[in-house]
């Protein structure tokens, strides 16, 4: 047996830590022993909304202790990063080879555990927007675990980047991560309709912002939707505005497409050189998990949660 976070919703303290089954690997499986992970808030909520028991968990950091039968992977022994579709959460888990990456002596485990679907997401949905160097780059949800990945890697690519904060404190934050010019406002619908037209747009947001942005594009512009913090519906008004587009954006899908141990390997390797940062916030034991979950789950703070095993 080994020891999980397990959820029940039902529960006053619905995250818990119990005792359950040791994973099993199949062929293409490496058995790894979990010493960091992060919480992403999307994960947080859809396990407080379920009804029934679940064991949540996708992104993570530790040692590999038996690799996959089939030889494909990190060898027993390594330092690795991966992800999880569900289950990350827990002393040892069974992983699918081609989702792990190692990691350099430099990066600790914490630094690690709060790359993977914030970076990957950042990076698969910039790369959407083809070669950006030069390019007019607007990212709402700045501060946001995806948002300061994407400030970097935007501005690594040599586009410039426009951010969007609540406060002048979250602008000087995005500043930081390498935006070149911040709007600042609970409400910059004007502002940024009067800072377009842009060639390409990364929004979190959804709702009546999602409606507002897509018209600011330029002809053959490209607009990534991959959250809706604000609302799950949008009415977007698209008479006149062909020739543009409007990706929705899901990382189980794209992880179809691209090869996530690499794509992990080169954020790992950006981390060790110093070019890309990990904001953590908090970093707490994993037995403060119920606590730390409700302060993600009522934005107590901005930036990466991460706890250690």
């Amino acid at each position: 047996m080994i020891r999980a976070i397990v959820v029940n919703p039902h529960n006053k303290d619905p995250f818990t830590i119990q005792e359950v089954e040791t994973p099993q690997a199949q062929p293409w499986e490496t058995i790894v022993e979990v010493k960091a992970f992060s919480l992403n808030r999307g994960e947080v909520v859809d396990a407080i909304q379920r009804q029934e028991t679940s064991r949540p968990g996708w992104d993570f950091s530790g040692i590999v202790r038996q690799q996959a039968s089939n030889g494909v992977g990190p060898k027993k022994g390594s330092r690795v990063v991966g992800l999880l579709l569900t289950g990350a959460w827990a002393e040892q888990i069974a992983v699918p080879a081609l989702t792990l990456a190692e990691i350099p002596d430099e990066i600790n485990f914490e630094q690690a555990a709060a790359l993977p679907v914030a970076g990957l997401s950042a990076l698969y949905a910039l790369r959407k927007g083809g070669l950006l160097l030069g390019k007019r780059v607007l990212i709402t949800g700045s501060t946001g675990g995806v948002g300061a990945f994407a400030h970097q890697l935007a501005a690594l690519s040599g586009a410039y980047s426009i951010g969007v904060a609540r406060s002048e404190s979250k602008a000087k934050q995005a500043m930081s991560f390498g935006a070149d010019e911040v709007l600042v406002g609970e409400d910059v619908t004007k502002a940024i309709a009067t800072n377009g037209p842009y060639d390409f747009i990364l929004d979190s947001v959804g709702g009546d912002t999602l409606a507002a942005l897509f018209p600011q594009l330029i002809p053959q512009g490209v607009c990534v939707s991959l959250g809706h913090s604000s609302s799950d519906t949008s009415s977007l008004h698209i008479l006149g505005l062909g020739g543009r587009t409007l990706y929705s954006f899901f990382l189980g899908e794209e992880m179809n497409r691209h090869a996530p141990s690499q794509d992990l390997a080169m954020l790992a390797r950006l981390v060790e050189a110093g070019k890309l940062q990990t904001v953590i916030a908090v970093q707490e034991s994993w037995e403060q998990i119920d606590a730390v979950a409700r302060q993600l789950i009522n934005r107590r703070f901005t930036g990466k949660a991460v706890l250690t095993i």
